[in-house]
């Protein structure tokens, strides 16, 4: 869940496995985003609002399985991660209206092998800025505004369950790199991630001995950042 500039709140909703093809379709909340005003009514902007078959409530659709939300207010815009099946994860733009394309569209197959869709892409459904094939199972997604990491500004901080890391993400004009990746060492599932106000990055593992733990830069003698 996240709030926008305007005290809206989105949040995602599951594909419901079983039901994937519902996420290509408007009467069904699964595999969408929705946004509501915190009173539980629905904003007029709404992109469906008044279409007939449409739920008003719908902010973006075509969704597998969101796990992080993050709204840039400097940037304008609002930035999810999803998992894939198997391959295909995804990192988007969100715009209001716009179809994400699962199931029609994945780099992904299913979990017994077989092939979901031959489609990569098609047209009116919005390619990902990033996927993730093999899979990471991004889990906790948060966008560095902070001081102590000066040079990561901007930059998102992706948790990882089945990569057991964690990655820093930079926007691009036609997308988005992956930075670093972090933190491999620990061999332990990233649950979540969060800036604190300090400036310092928390993190969640998921681990039968799970921590809580919090990174800040030190330097070295020749004043290189390390960890």
């Amino acid at each position: 869940m996240v709030f926008l500039d305007d005290g809206s709140l989105v949040l995602s909703l599951g594909d419901g496995f079983d039901y994937r093809e519902e996420a290509q379709r408007l009467s069904s909340h699964l595999g969408a985003l929705v946004r509501l005003w915190p009173d539980g009514s629905v904003p007029d902007d709404n992109p469906f609002v008044g279409q007939s078959g449409a739920l008003a409530e719908i902010f973006s659709w075509g969704h597998r399985n969101v796990q992080g939300l993050v709204y840039d207010g400097d940037r304008q815009q609002l930035l999810s991660h999803e998992h894939g099946p198997k391959g295909g994860d995804e990192l988007n733009r969100i715009v209001a209206g716009a179809n994400y394309g699962w199931p029609v569209v994945t780099q992904g197959i299913d979990y017994t092998g077989a092939r979901i869709t031959p489609f990569t892409q098609f047209d009116g459904m919005t390619p990902p800025l990033l996927d993730w094939t093999p899979s990471i199972a991004p889990s906790g997604l948060a966008l560095y505004q902070g001081e102590l990491f000066s040079g990561w500004q901007g930059d998102l901080l992706v948790g990882a369950l089945a990569g057991r890391q964690l990655q820093r993400v930079r926007l691009t004009d036609d997308g988005a790199r992956i930075e670093q990746v972090l933190l491999t060492e620990l061999a332990e599932r990233i649950r979540d991630v969060r800036v604190g106000p300090d400036g310092a990055i928390y993190l969640l593992t998921d681990d039968a001995r799970g921590r809580l733990l919090r990174l800040s830069p030190s330097y070295d003698d020749d004043g290189a950042t390390a960890w």
